[in-house]
C-alpha cells in the first residue's frame, strides 16, 4: 500500500478515559483475552508511527455536555467535557490537534473537514472506538466528503454494538476503506 504522507492524516477516535474514576474501558468491559489492552497499546503504536512519519495526528474526542447532549439520553453519561483524558498509552505531541465532538461522527458540526482541507489531506488513517458507532459514523462522513480511508483493524475495537468483523466488512463494502494491521501500516511507513 502506498501512503502519500503529505496528503494523509491520522484520526484517533475516542481513545479516552474518564478522569474522575481513573478507570478505563479495560476496567469496565469483560475482557478475558486482554484484547482491550492490546487495542490500547496498538493505538499508541499507530500514533508513534504517524508522528515519526510526519503524518499529522488529530484526536476526535467526545466532549458531551451533561443535561444537553442528545447522545447521553441513549447511552448514559460518558465522554463528559473536561472529565476525559487521552489514553496514557498514547503520546500526545504539542503539534497534534484535538477536535471535540458531541455526536458519533468527528465531522458532525465540528471543523474537522475544514482543518483537513486546509492541511491538503485527502486520505485518513483511522483508529479508535467503538468500531460500529463513532468510527463507523466518522468514516461514513469521510466517505461522503470524498476522503479515502485506511482502517487499522487491530487499533480499533468494538465493545458496545455489533461485532468487529461486521464493522470492518461495512467499511470495505460501503466506504471502500483499505484495512491494514499495525504491522502492515508500519511496513508502509518504513
Amino acid at each position: 500500500m502506498q501512503i502519500e504522507r503529505d496528503r494523509t492524516a491520522l484520526i484517533v477516535i475516542d481513545a479516552i478515559d474518564a478522569i474522575e474514576d481513573g478507570g478505563s474501558h479495560e476496567d469496565r468491559v469483560y475482557d478475558p483475552d486482554n484484547t482491550m489492552g492490546a487495542y490500547r497499546r496498538n493505538v499508541g503504536i499507530v500514533v508513534d508511527l504517524c508522528h515519526a512519519a510526519g503524518i499529522p495526528v488529530l484526536f476526535l474526542n467526545d466532549q458531551h455536555i451533561p443535561g444537553i447532549d442528545h447522545e447521553l439520553e441513549l447511552w448514559g453519561e460518558h465522554g463528559i467535557k473536561d472529565r476525559m483524558a487521552i489514553f496514557p498509552e498514547v503520546e500526545v505531541w504539542d503539534s497534534d490537534l484535538i477536535i471535540p465532538k458531541r455526536r458519533y461522527s468527528g465531522f458532525f458540526q465540528t471543523d474537522l473537514d475544514l482543518t483537513l482541507r486546509e492541511m491538503g489531506v485527502d486520505t485518513l488513517i483511522a483508529v479508535g472506538a467503538d468500531t460500529n458507532i463513532c468510527v463507523l459514523h466518522t468514516l461514513a462522513d469521510a466517505y461522503f466528503n470524498t476522503y479515502k480511508t485506511i482502517v487499522v483493524e487491530d487499533a480499533t475495537t468494538t465493545f458496545l454494538c455489533g461485532t468487529q468483523e461486521a464493522g470492518i466488512e461495512h467499511f470495505v463494502k460501503c466506504y471502500g476503506s483499505s484495512i491494514v494491521s499495525v504491522e502492515e501500516l508500519k511496513s508502509s511507513l518504513a
